[in-house]
Order: structure tokens, then sequence, then C-alpha cells
């Protein structure tokens, strides 16, 4: 039987990193993927156009992963947006920076990021067995000596990088095995939730399905305590909210135990509500005779004034200069402040990325070594730690996969 320096479990953008740097610093190297092909969930990624990180500042992007971005700030610095860059462009990969950093390729096609992985990992002479599924992992005290497949084959190694992902898109073959056999080996697994999920809310939204809007203003609260606010696009679906300012907001719900939750929407969040008032009165002089729903459209997307209309209950019809003061506020208010109560988060089969995984604290940052386990490396959604939407949920895959592979090469014995 074969002995290897480096086994990695799961063939994603962690783990094809992983097993190509470690193959690049001479270990003998074999990947096991339980799909038949490599990276189908990168695939799927920037809808399949691979927004593949993000260039914002090192010390920024470790923020905008919230809780637990400082963990990976050391990380982010050895291997970061702009080291994944030019390992693409080394590679003949065109880039293109689109708005908040976006960084894809300039063929926005994610199989041209895929195949110059797959390259690197075969160049760097890693053995790939793909339908190759791990049931069971062996341990003896503190250490890895073997990995179980469901054919019954036995794996041994030296070293074992796990990046087989999280819980998010199942069909993709994340299926969240990984946290079973990482709590047998002692590890401590925070909660795993869906997130970058839509939201679900309580309140009838479906008349409003499909509208798209920009640069609005989401907060999250829990009673009347502000948890976190997102500014950017949304849409309404037919039961809630979805895009990216919604998406982004949802890791933030993932990780409230609390069910009484709030979220309030203004759309307008770069007028004060003074500066609103007076573009209504504005409007309404000019156009005293018209339909207040008519003199509103003017500034604001027809389906949402005939829908805040309904709210308040006032006329559609109603003449600009028949609009009473009291009427005028509670028009402010839902433009500024509509509030929505939260029923609930898409299911895993929706979320782009998975909120939990195995608690940091017994991960070392350096080197993405176990603490527990002394031949363990991890890397990928596996770890609790996940961004917003943006590419950097992929900038995690890359520095902690890269980091994994390289240390599990380095330390053999």
């Amino acid at each position: 039987m074969k002995i290897y320096d480096v086994v990695v479990i799961g063939g994603g953008a962690a783990g094809l990193i992983a097993a190509g740097r470690a193959a690049e610093l001479g270990a003998s190297v074999l990947l096991l993927e339980k799909n038949q092909e490599l990276g189908i969930k990168l695939l799927m990624t920037g809808g399949g156009r691979c927004n593949f990180t993000n260039q914002s500042p090192v010390r920024l992007l470790s923020q905008s992963l919230g809780v637990n971005g400082r963990w990976l700030l050391s990380g982010l610095s050895r291997f970061g947006p702009n080291q994944i860059i030019n390992f693409f462009e080394e590679r003949g990969v065109k880039i293109r920076v689109e708005a908040g950093g976006r960084v894809f390729p300039e063929s926005s096609n994610a199989r041209e990021i895929l195949k110059v992985l797959v390259d690197y990992v075969k160049l760097g002479g890693v053995d790939i067995k793909t339908k190759s599924s791990v049931v069971k992992i062996v341990k003896k005290e503190n250490r890895i000596v073997k990995l179980i497949l469901a054919d019954k084959t036995e794996i041994t190694a030296l070293a074992f990088v796990l990046a087989c992902g999280g819980k998010s898109y199942p069909h993709s073959g994340s299926s969240g095995d990984a946290y079973a056999w990482l709590e047998n080996l002692g590890h401590k697994i925070v909660n795993p939730k869906a997130a970058l999920s839509p939201i679900m809310v309580k309140e009838k939204v479906k008349e409003l399905e499909g509208l798209s809007l920009k640069d609005a203003s989401l907060s999250l609260f829990q009673a009347e305590k502000k948890i976190n606010e997102e500014n950017g696009d949304f849409l309404f679906t037919s039961n809630g909210l979805s895009g990216p300012a919604a998406l982004n907001l949802s890791r933030s719900v993932a990780r409230q135990v609390n069910r009484d939750l709030k979220i309030k929407i203004d759309f307008f969040p770069y007028e004060t509500r003074e500066g609103l008032g007076q573009k209504i009165e504005f409007f309404i002089a000019k156009n005293k005779q018209a339909d207040i729903k008519n003199i509103l459209s003017r500034f604001c997307h027809k389906r949402l004034v005939n829908f805040a209309l309904e709210q308040i209950k006032i006329n559609p019809s109603k003449k600009g200069n028949e609009v009473a003061r009291l009427e005028k506020l509670k028009i402010i208010d839902f433009l500024k402040n509509y509030s929505l109560r939260l029923f609930g988060l898409g299911g895993f089969n929706e979320a782009m990325v998975t909120v939990g995984g195995v608690c940091l604290k017994e991960v070392d940052p350096k080197s993405m070594a176990s603490k527990i386990i002394t031949n363990l490396f991890l890397a990928g959604e596996i770890l609790d730690l996940d961004g917003p939407t943006g590419g950097y949920n992929l900038q995690i895959a890359w520095t902690t996969g890269h980091l994994a592979g390289e240390n599990a090469a380095q330390n053999l014995v």
C-alpha cells in the first residue's frame, strides 16, 4: 500500500489549490473527490462567471468577513487577492475588475479558472481519485492513521488536508459529511446554518415579486437593537427578499439565536426624512391636480408606490393637493422605515455559503493546522469563516487552501 505525504479530501477550490501547492513543494499528493468531476461548485460561482476574488486591501477584506475576519488577517497577508490574481495571470488568465472590486476572468467563464487549477495539480504529479467517498477517518491517539473509502479502500498518509466544504448547494456534493468526522476527532463544530440565502418574511409581499431596487438600506433589528446594516441592491421575491444586500444581511440573520427579528428598509438612504418630505412637496406643488400615485411615481418605482399606498391606506387616485399632512408623513415613514418581520432563511439548497463549522480557536491561523490532531490541516468552507458576496468566499478558499497545502507538505513527520 502506497503511503502518501499528503492526502487532500475535497476537489473544490480550497482542495485543488492545497493539493497543487503541496505537490509544488515536492510532496507526493493524493486528491480525493466524491463527485465524478472536480470543482463542480466552483463552476457555479458568480452565475458561472467566477468572481474569484475581491481587490479590497487585505485589512478591509478581513473586516468584511465579519466577526471571525481578524482570524484570517495573517493568512490574507501571506496569500491574499494580489497573490491569487498573480497565480492566474501567470497561467494565462486575463482578468477584469468590476464594481466593488470584484475580480472575474475576462472570459467570464468559470471553466477557465477550473482548467488552470486542474492543470496545476496534474503538472505537480498529484494522483486524482474521483468518485471516491470517504466514509471513515481512523485516528490513533492524536493522529490520523488512515481513511476508509466507500469501496473499503484504505488510504494512508503522513498528513491530511480536509477541504470538503460545508452544506451549501448539497447537489454539488457539499453534504456536510466532514462535521461528524471532525467531532469524532475531537473538534468542536459551531452549528452550521445556511447563509448568503434569500430572506423570508411573515408579511405578504408577493405583489412586489421580481421588483429590483438599487441603493437601498436594509437593517436587521432584534427588538429595538440594531444588529447590522447592508446597503446596496436587492429585490423582492414571492415571500421575502434576495439580491446582494439581502443575501449579505442573511449572514447576520444566520448568527442570531432569537427569532424576534425584523428588517427595516430605507428605500432612500441618501435622503433625510426632511429632504424626502421636501421632494414630495415639490412634486405635489408642480402637479397639484395629478393623482398621488402618479406624482410619487416620478421619483419612485410605480409598483412600489401602488404597494405603499395600499399598505398605508391612501387612495391612489387622490389628488396631490388633497393629500393631508398626516398622510404625507405616512408616505415618508413607509419609504424610510418599512418594517418586515423575519420568518427565516432559504435552506442549504439556496444558500451560497455555510455559516458555522470548525471552531477557529482549534485551528492555527498561520498554518491551518488542527490544534487537536497533529497531522490534520483544514481549509475552505468547513471552517467557521464566511464572507459577503463579491469574491470574498473564494478568497477564503484560496488563502486557507494554499496555507494548508503548504504547511502539510512542510511539516511531515
